[in-house]
């Protein structure tokens, strides 16, 4: 099987997921279409490299809630409106939390199939547009056959039932959030991520945002802990008749006897805008148009899990990519592994015996946003960066995905 190549990545900056009210002004991407998002980051491909953007094959694009703004195939709409080639096409798809790094998988492997040369992965994701659950789909499409077989509950109370299995307690998930916040903060200080990063403008070309825009550097155990935990509530809730989403998840999952509700705002991922994208060229192509390459793929994997907990598949899913590559857990420079909650990359790092001081070196989704139909795209090129700030060689990025799913890449520097 021939080699895809990674030629570059970028993306926009995370803006907060809010729309203003007259009381109080919304996040800085909130009044920006989704279109425009992504074709921000589709500019900046065809501005940053020596491409012709006709010759691009397809752009394949994650978007989890494709409604409204995001429905019409976004891909494509983007493709129009970035000004690219009317004969560029576009497709959109979603794996949920996992869609971006689905789109760069698939275009990877349209690239080394042979059947493409130069394609695009990409993601993007307005979640003060399209809020989660606006496209109506609920949990699991609404029906009621599927539930009696797997009665699939919010995320927040799979996050809440994987830390009361795993014996994490509210501290340990609050510890790993404040370093999450001190690493970008870090991060931020330090222009780690200005390489990838490009400004979004308004109509007029004024700058809407071109830093990020989520984290709280001021951050504390002390403030973590004033917050009250996000799920009780609902947990509590029967919104089908008899049993509360607490006895759905516990009728599956006995042995944890009561769910200990520890996840809150400060400890989950955060809802932001944003997108982006990765240029990937086969060899050949590369060499003929002088692209220079960044790094080369060296397997992709995705995995189902069981659907109640839903979250616990970056694990399995990583290893399922490692032994693709003939590598073990020990053999990964950097790791990116999605901060949906933190009992996530918690429980990804004890399964594997990852040190902490691989993982999400530059803070993840709880300080940084995730922006769900993008961030698998995002962390690639995060990922790519400090490879290479770093002079490293090897990086594995995984999600956690609704459904329970899990979806993972191992790439290389050239």
């Amino acid at each position: 099987m021939s080699e895809a190549w990674i030629i570059d990545a970028v993306r926009t900056p995370r803006g907060r997921g809010k729309k203003g009210t007259p009381e109080k002004p919304g996040g800085a991407l909130s009044e920006i279409h989704p279109q425009e998002l992504l074709a921000t980051t589709l500019r900046a491909l065809a501005q940053r490299n020596p491409m012709d953007a006709a010759e691009v094959d397809d752009v394949v694009a994650g978007c989890v809630t494709q409604a409204g703004v995001q429905g019409a195939d976004i891909a494509r709409m983007a493709v129009l409106l970035a000004g690219w080639p009317q004969v560029v096409s576009g497709v959109s798809l979603n794996r949920f939390c996992g869609s971006g790094l689905q789109a760069v998988n698939f275009a990877l492997q349209g690239v080394m199939s042979g059947q493409q040369d130069l394609v695009v992965g990409a993601g993007v994701e307005s979640m003060s547009h399209q809020p989660i659950g606006s496209d109506g789909a609920g949990l699991d499409g609404n029906n009621a056959d599927l539930r009696e077989l797997y009665p699939m509950v919010p995320q927040g109370i799979s996050a809440d039932l994987i830390a009361t299995l795993e014996g994490f307690t509210r501290r340990d998930l609050d510890a790993f959030a404040v370093e999450s916040q001190r690493r970008a903060a870090v991060a931020i200080a330090e222009g780690r991520f200005k390489k990838s990063v490009v400004p979004v403008r308004r109509k007029d070309g004024s700058v809407a945002l071109e830093r990020e825009e989520y984290p709280r550097a001021e951050t504390t155990l002390e403030s973590l802990a004033s917050l009250d935990p996000a799920f009780v509530r609902m947990g509590a809730m029967a919104p089908y008749g008899g049993e509360t989403l607490d006895q759905m998840a516990l009728r599956v999952y006995p042995q944890a006897k009561a769910i200990q509700h520890v996840h809150h705002a400060g400890n989950s991922s955060g809802i932001v805008d944003g997108a982006g994208a990765v240029l990937i060229a086969s060899p050949a192509y590369a060499k003929a148009r002088g692209l220079k390459p960044r790094a080369r793929v060296r397997a992709t994997a995705t995995i189902g899990s069981e659907p109640v907990i839903m979250l616990t598949a970056p694990g399995p899913a990583s290893r399922k990519a490692l032994k693709k590559a003939g590598m073990a857990p020990s053999d990964i420079d950097l790791w990116e592994i999605n901060e949906a909650f933190a009992c996530v990359p918690m429980k990804t790092m004890r399964e594997l015996d990852i040190p902490h001081d691989k993982v999400n070196v530059n803070g993840g989704a709880i300080a940084l946003g995730h922006p769900i139909g993008a961030t698998g795209a995002m962390l690639l090129g995060t990922a790519l960066d400090e490879l290479e700030r770093r002079d490293k060689s090897t990086a594995l990025i995984t999600l956690c995905i609704g459904g329970g799913m899990g979806v993972a890449t191992i790439i290389e520097r050239i």
